[in-house]
């Protein structure tokens, strides 16, 4: 398992999954790297985003200034109109929730975002059926509770480190375990929702994720990107939730690609929506 940091801090094995029964979920994977693992789909559905607002949530302890590096050129390629509401970190999930209920209030909407961004998002759209085009989850976290989850016990363990050694020396501890561009964007991030980051972290961690039963019941188109190298956000989360989805297909990355090109994760997630 690579140990490359993504997110927050602490790299961890993920071993929960949805039980799936004889459901085919690909041809050769491997459950932890996803060897062999391009792309899987089911039923065809058509989406037009021309025009649509789509509105699209910062992973944990990002912001909206990666997500709109990260989607604006794809959704402007597909016509699109982005809504990128911050990270309120006193308020994380409400806040994320009042921007899907706000944009709503014009018509229906498409949503998505990135790692809990995404879960806020599908849960958001698994409430609001009628009003929702399409779902676009990049990196989901975990599904269901977050339990141990890697992506909920590193955004923990960060928060108590946090609390306990402050924002520099666990800044610098961050930079030293990731990748160079996930380390400029999170130094830049932590540091705008600061003192309030701690408190962001636990709420974001806390968070209960669609579970396979109710992506099960998920009406909307749902575009789903995992990276296969990502041990924070694994493989196996997006492929529990395109196999629990009706309408759903996932395409896979890794982090060197959403490193070189920002705009890699949104073209992504715009691919598997073409093929849900």
């Amino acid at each position: 398992m690579p140990t490359v940091t993504v997110d927050l801090l602490v790299p961890w094995r993920y071993t929960d999954h949805c039980d799936v029964g004889s459901k085919n979920v690909g041809v050769g994977i491997d459950p932890e790297v996803g060897e062999g693992l391009r792309e899987r789909h089911y039923r065809g559905v058509a989406v037009d985003l021309r025009g649509v607002r789509t509105v699209l949530l910062p992973g944990t302890g990002s912001d909206d200034h990666y997500v709109r590096q990260a989607f604006s050129g794809p959704l402007r390629a597909a016509g699109a109109v982005l809504v990128t509401p911050p990270p309120q970190p006193d308020r994380l999930i409400d806040g994320y929730l009042s921007a899907l209920d706000d944009a709503a209030r014009a018509g229906p909407i498409g949503v998505g975002g990135v790692s809990i961004g995404a879960a806020v998002a599908a849960a958001w759209a698994l409430d609001h059926p009628a009003q929702v085009v399409a779902v676009l989850a990049a990196l989901p976290p975990w599904t269901g509770v977050p339990g141990s989850a890697p992506g909920a016990l590193s955004a923990r363990y960060t928060a108590s480190q946090l609390r306990a050694d402050g924002l520099t020396a666990t800044t610098e501890q961050m930079r030293a375990s990731s990748p160079p561009w996930l380390a400029g964007e999170l130094t830049r991030s932590w540091q705008a929702q600061w003192p309030k980051l701690p408190g962001a972290l636990e709420e974001a961690a806390a968070f209960v994720a669609p579970s396979c039963g109710d992506l099960a019941r998920l009406a909307a188109p749902l575009g789903v990107v995992a990276a296969v190298d990502d041990p924070i956000h694994p493989l196996q989360v997006g492929v529990d939730w395109v196999s629990a989805a009706p309408h759903a297909a996932l395409r896979t990355v890794t982090l060197d690609e959403i490193g070189a090109d920002t705009a890699a994760l949104g073209a992504a997630c715009l691919a598997a929506l073409a093929l849900a």
